[in-house]
C-alpha cells in the first residue's frame, strides 16, 4: 500500500497517520486515536472500514454509559419514568429509550438530566414549570388536559376517563 493518497474531492495530498478525536454521546465524551489517510493541517480526511471500528465500539460504550447515567439521577430524584418524561420532555417511551441507550436525548433533554443530576433542588422548579405549562395550554387551546383530567379510574374492570371537567362546570 502507498503511503500517499490524493483526496479525490480536494485534490489534497493525503498520508496515512493516527490522530485523536473525540466521541460524545450525551454528556459523556471520549478521546480516541484514530487512524485514517489525512492531509497536512486540517481538511477531510479519508477512512477505510477498519479505521472507524474504533469510533464505533467507543460510541457503543457512551450509549450504554449514558443510560445508565439517565436511569441512575432519575432514581436518585425519585422519579418515575412518566415523571421524568414529563419534567424532561418526550414522554416515559422516550425515556425509556434515553435508559437504555438507544435514543440519545436532545441537547435541551441532555441540559435538563445535567441539571438534575448536579442540582437536586432543581427538580421542584422543573416540576412547577411543567406544570404551569400544561394548565396554561389547557386553558389556552382546549386540546391538552390537565394531568388530573387524564389520569384514569378503573370502573368495572375498565377505564374511563376522570370526568373532573365537568363536575368542576
Amino acid at each position: 500500500m502507498s503511503d500517499k493518497r490524493i483526496h479525490p474531492e480536494t485534490g489534497q495530498e493525503l498520508h496515512r497517520d493516527v490522530r485523536q478525536q473525540t466521541v460524545a454521546f450525551g454528556s459523556l465524551s471520549r478521546t480516541i486515536d484514530v487512524p485514517g489517510w489525512y492531509p497536512d493541517g486540517d481538511g477531510d480526511a479519508l477512512f477505510v472500514g477498519t479505521d472507524l471500528h474504533g469510533s464505533n465500539n467507543a460510541f457503543k460504550e457512551l450509549r450504554s454509559e449514558y443510560g445508565g447515567h439517565v436511569k441512575a439521577v432519575r432514581k436518585a430524584r425519585g422519579l418515575t419514568q412518566e415523571e421524568a418524561g414529563r419534567i424532561v420532555g418526550g414522554g416515559r417511551r422516550a425515556f425509556q429509550k434515553y435508559e437504555s441507550g438507544k435514543t440519545p436525548p436532545s441537547e435541551a433533554a441532555v441540559g435538563l438530566i445535567e441539571v438534575l443530576a448536579k442540582h437536586p433542588e432543581a427538580l421542584a422548579t422543573l416540576r412547577d414549570v411543567r406544570a404551569k405549562m400544561v394548565t396554561v395550554t389547557a386553558s389556552t387551546t382546549g386540546k391538552k388536559k390537565t394531568a388530573e383530567q387524564k389520569q384514569l379510574v378503573r370502573t368495572r374492570g375498565r377505564r374511563v376517563r376522570m370526568k373532573a371537567a365537568k363536575a368542576r362546570a
